[in-house]
């Protein structure tokens, strides 16, 4: 006897799954092994994963001893960055490298549904806020195909498209590349380069926005973004992203 019609795409799913898994291994994004699940780590590249939990309750940037919630680091006290909050995943290292470069110019999109899950953690009582990415001008969008931040974006928004807005800011001007800039230089050449898109505008006044990017150098790019996102109304930015930069050493990104 035929199986009912509704049953035909688990039962094909449930053949197909074997043979593909065989054929196909799901591999560490990493370093390329086989390991027993997508979106996992092998358990070497996973013991060199730096997550970031505890820091400066604004920039979140490691502090040397031990910190309670709410302690400001000194940075942050002597010159208060625009956004209110910042928290990455994992600190910048040779994995984190990897991983952000396969997904920026090694078009491996689906790391993006990797770097949001593991940047959900840091989402607590920001449910429901808009969520943001940094945008890319249009020309190195149209050169690259995707941005990488919008969809890193999209994961962290899951099924609940209404608070993803993807267009929300733009690059009003193109700007070279950062990785060879020093800070001041990075602050000097994003300032004014962002701007809310007046269609989105209603959607983000008065309320806390999560703003997302892959890699968090130098905070030039998060600053400027933060200031137009809160000149068009935004009450709170909140800063979200895969790895974090925590010296000037690190800064090859």
């Amino acid at each position: 006897m035929a199986a009912p019609s509704h049953l035909l795409p688990e039962m094909v799913t449930r053949i197909a799954k074997p043979v593909l898994d065989f054929a196909l291994p799901t591999r560490c994004p990493s370093c390329g092994v086989i390991v027993d699940g997508a979106d996992r780590f092998c358990i070497d590249c996973w013991s060199q994963l730096e997550h970031l939990d505890q820091g400066c309750h604004q920039c979140g940037v490691p502090l040397a001893t031990p910190a309670g919630d709410g302690v400001i680091c000194g940075a942050c006290l002597a010159d208060p960055p625009p956004f209110d909050t910042m928290r990455a995943a994992v600190r910048y290292g040779d994995v984190e490298r990897t991983i952000a470069l396969r997904l920026k110019y090694g078009g491996r999109i689906g790391l993006a549904r990797l770097i949001a899950g593991s940047m959900q953690r840091h989402m607590d009582e920001l449910e429901h806020a808009p969520i943001v990415p940094v945008p890319l001008h249009r020309g190195r969008l149209w050169r690259r195909g995707f941005n990488q931040s919008a969809l890193i974006a999209r994961a962290l928004a899951g099924e609940d498209r209404g608070r993803l807005h993807l267009n929300a800011l733009e690059r009003t001007r193109a700007t070279p590349y950062l990785r060879a800039m020093g800070a001041k230089e990075r602050a000097k050449t994003v300032r004014g380069a962002f701007a809310v898109n007046p269609r989105h505008r209603d959607a983000l006044d008065g309320k806390a926005v999560v703003l997302v990017d892959d890699v968090y150098t130098s905070g030039a790019t998060a600053s400027a973004c933060a200031k137009a996102l809160k000149k068009a109304g935004a009450a709170e930015v909140h800063v979200r992203c895969w790895a974090r930069v925590c010296t000037a050493e690190e800064a090859d990104y």
